[in-house]
């Protein structure tokens, strides 16, 4: 049932759990693990970054790097845990690279974390993975990772 999984990933708390099922999972299914990284062009183009005189020192690059990071970790994770895997690092608006990765893969399942947010952040903002649910025609996890006051990880 589940040959080909995605989990999305920004390297933060909220994706750290998620990730754990994911591997966890493709390696109780003997599925292919597909982690995307998406670097959000929103975050880095609202910001003009006159102040940089290399391309390599801006919020891009700095974006660019974390994704790299992040994979490199899931691949070594995947690796000890016996997991095939794929890395996908796109540029692009998180919640719409997502669904339109996952469509062009095939993907049989979604995974992506969730951690609690104030009521008034999500009023504004709303988060990446409310938006995939909602506008994804294919099965998703949602991993909740719950968060103290000052959004760091309780012991689950």
């Amino acid at each position: 049932m589940y040959d080909d999984i995605l989990i999305a990933t920004n390297g933060g708390v909220a994706s750290e759990r998620a990730v754990e099922h994911a591997i966890d999972l493709a390696a109780e299914r003997d599925a292919t693990l597909h982690a995307l990284f998406v670097v959000d062009e929103d975050a880095y183009s609202a910001y003009s970054g006159d102040e940089y005189v290399d391309g390599h020192e801006g919020p891009e690059y700095g974006f660019q790097e974390l994704g790299e990071d992040t994979l490199a970790e899931v691949k070594r994770r995947c690796a000890d845990a016996g997991v095939d895997f794929e890395s996908h690092l796109v540029h692009g608006v998180p919640y719409e690279t997502i669904v339109d990765v996952a469509d062009d893969l095939s993907v049989d399942l979604v995974i992506a974390g969730s951690k609690r947010r104030p009521d008034a952040y999500r009023s504004l903002l709303g988060s990446v993975t409310e938006r995939v649910v909602r506008l994804i025609d294919r099965p998703v996890m949602v991993v909740k990772t719950p968060v103290d006051e000052e959004g760091e990880p309780l012991d689950a």
